[in-house]
């Protein structure tokens, strides 16, 4: 059987002093062996090459997380001091791509970066604060820990009551790794909260735009997800939505199944 193609978008990074197309292999490997899928890689390279040539290719979007930050005059924010690094040519590709997904009901799926972008192309703005704000939780580790250390950071999210992650997570709330400075400001117009921290920051949301699920969290799930059985939960429900499923159903509420996106062995 054939299985659907997931398009996952690549950032721009510097190998030794060369420009590159590069996606870490978590996310790659997340979506193929939990969601079942094939992947294609789209360069972030929107000189080259319009979205809506390979838009119609791809039964759906996974867009990861980055070390790169937004540019804040996407969003409004005419800022001269906002942290990078950027990645200019990441955020013309996404935003394009994202409109031309849902112009075609195809599901767009979102990691931390990928959550950013996704509410800022449903008009909603981001904040930078989030590692001084003295009204928030900490939502990053310490500078001083190392790679993994970062991971290992965890706070508590509350899940909407009735909202497709409480539902497919078959809980109310999950413990979530953070590794990031910004986050949700104003919510994009059309998007629902999934989830929020403690301190009431959004951590997750979804929408359905033209019969197509958007779906997208702050946190981490590509990371080690062979130990976490609800992190396997987001990639199954990413199969579900490349292959035109409800995102909650037998298969998935409450508890994760093994077959229920013939998901392949960790």
């Amino acid at each position: 059987m054939t299985r659907p193609v997931a398009g996952i978008i690549c950032c721009t990074r510097t190998v030794g002093i060369e420009p590159a197309q590069a996606v870490m292999n978590r996310y790659v490997a997340g979506a193929m062996r939990y969601a079942d899928a094939a992947a294609l890689l789209v360069p972030s390279m929107p000189e080259l090459m319009k979205a809506s040539e390979v838009a119609a290719r791809l039964d759906g979007l996974m867009l990861t997380g980055s070390p790169s930050n937004m540019q804040p005059g996407l969003y409004g924010a005419a800022v001269d001091d906002a942290p990078g690094p950027f990645d200019a040519a990441r955020d013309t590709m996404t935003a394009d791509l994202i409109k031309a997904m849902l112009d075609l009901g195809r599901p767009v799926f979102g990691v931390c970066r990928g959550f950013q972008e996704i509410n800022v192309a449903f008009g909603g703005t981001l904040r930078r604060d989030m590692a001084a704000s003295p009204d928030l939780i900490p939502h990053h580790a310490p500078d001083e820990v190392d790679f993994n250390g970062m991971f290992d950071h965890v706070h508590p999210v509350d899940l909407t009551p009735g909202g497709v992650l409480a539902m497919a997570f078959g809980a109310s709330s999950a413990a979530v790794n953070s590794v990031h400075y910004q986050g949700v400001d104003r919510l994009g117009e059309g998007l629902s909260v999934e989830a929020r921290a403690p301190d009431g920051v959004v951590e997750a949301v979804s929408a359905v735009v033209n019969g197509a699920p958007v779906l997208a969290v702050q946190w981490h799930p590509e990371w080690k997800p062979e130990a976490n059985p609800q992190s396997q939960i987001f990639f199954q429900l990413f199969g579900r939505a490349l292959r035109g499923a409800p995102l909650v159903g037998p298969a998935l509420a409450g508890a994760p199944q093994e077959n229920s996106v013939q998901e392949s062995a960790a």
